[in-house]
């Protein structure tokens, strides 16, 4: 959104940040008096006029209207100019110079967080572009307001949009970047399957600096690798990724996360797993799911655990896990009721006996049940053809 060297983090997306961990209820009052300053600093700097009163509202940040009034100033000033820039384009210039001050409009329009008024203008930008590629940096755009809004309608649309636009040409590059703001798409809406697809397509050849740093982008793909991909799949695309392993020593617990779920050292995944937890909840894309994704997490180690027996003692999962037996025993009572889990409790015993359903039994029963079904209908448009 920022004009950016190709390496850096844009400065809006930041700012997005940190208003989410300033709204934040486990963040420190300390730690947000620092993230209050560097807020008000950012808006200041990029005169944000419309994004400041947002704040003001949201009571983010408290109102001082000699601030505000110096912004819109300078906005209306600066619009102005770029007004003036255009007129000049279109009398005296080429289409090209036309396109560009139009640009510079939307741009600014970006930088002030101007949500609707950047929209607007990115429209009249695209209906002055004709090169593909040009079309797809527009929409890039449009796809940065979406996620500094988490407007998922507007970011949906922009995907599409952009897939479309590919049918008729355009480059590798910006389709491997396209792959990363879907696949942070997909994830920040649940979709960790296709996320982590997309985003073990994008490792060799992630560029989209302005989303996130490449340790980040390490992060999302462990995470959602683990609850998504089998055992096989998990070692041949992340665990022996030379690409994840030059950056996950690099990111607290991750190493230790991935490498003992894959080694079955479970009470050091447990340990690993509690570290992480902070990260997950403080990061803007992944709290909505925090719960959810705990629950997954868990769903895939104790399945992988009592993969290994038919039946075992509640005692040895509880000591394999380095946890307590009534804990074990309430956590497998709620995934075994929800299903979750293929297994069934011998109180009595303390005992766990696995009944994994048997994959050809399932597939038959489900061609017998279909099979019905099928007959019913055909039964039931014969019944109307006679009359």
């Amino acid at each position: 959104m920022d004009a950016q060297d190709g390496t850096q983090q844009s400065q809006q997306l930041i700012l997005a940040h940190n208003v989410f961990l300033l709204k934040h209820p486990d963040v420190s009052d300390i730690e947000k008096v620092r993230l209050r300053d560097e807020v008000l600093n950012s808006v200041q700097s990029n005169d944000m006029a419309p994004y400041y009163e947002t704040l003001v509202i949201d009571k983010v940040l408290e109102l001082d209207q000699s601030v505000l009034d110096s912004m819109r100033a300078k906005n209306e000033e600066e619009i102005k100019k770029l007004d003036e820039k255009i007129a000049d384009a279109e009398e005296n210039l080429g289409e090209s110079e036309v396109r560009e001050a139009h640009l510079a409009k939307s741009l600014y329009y970006i930088r002030i967080s101007d949500k609707e008024k950047a929209l607007e203008q990115l429209k009249v930008t695209d209906s002055k572009t004709v090169a593909v590629g040009q079309k797809m940096d527009l929409v890039f755009y449009t796809l940065q307001i979406g996620l500094f809004y988490m407007d998922f309608d507007l970011i949906s649309k922009s995907i599409d949009k952009a897939k479309n636009l590919f049918e008729g040409g355009g480059d590798w590059e910006r389709k491997n970047r396209l792959k990363v703001y879907e696949g942070l798409y997909c994830m920040s809406t649940r979709n960790f399957k296709k996320a982590a697809n997309l985003f073990l397509d994008s490792i060799s050849t992630f560029t989209t600096y302005e989303l996130f740093p490449y340790d980040t982008f390490i992060f999302y793909t462990v995470l959602t690798s683990i609850i998504t991909l089998d055992r096989v799949s998990l070692k041949q695309k992340v665990v022996d990724a030379p690409e994840i392993l030059t950056v996950i020593g690099k990111i607290p617990h991750l190493s230790e996360f991935l490498n003992s779920l894959y080694d079955c050292h479970y009470k050091s995944f447990f340990l690993a797993f509690a570290g992480l937890t902070e990260q997950i909840k403080l990061d803007r894309y992944l709290h909505p799911h925090f719960r959810f994704y705990m629950r997954e997490v868990r769903t895939v180690v104790y399945s992988q655990f009592l993969e290994s027996y038919k039946s075992v003692t509640i005692e040895a999962m509880a000591k394999a896990f380095g946890v307590t037996v009534e804990f074990i025993d309430m956590e497998l009572s709620r995934f075994i009721a929800a299903g979750k889990l293929h297994c069934k409790i011998d109180k009595v015993a303390g005992i766990l006996e696995t009944n994994r359903p048997d994959a050809k039994n399932a597939l038959y029963q489900a061609t017998i049940k279909q099979g019905d079904f099928l007959l019913n209908r055909i039964q039931k448009l014969s019944r109307v053809i006679d009359l």
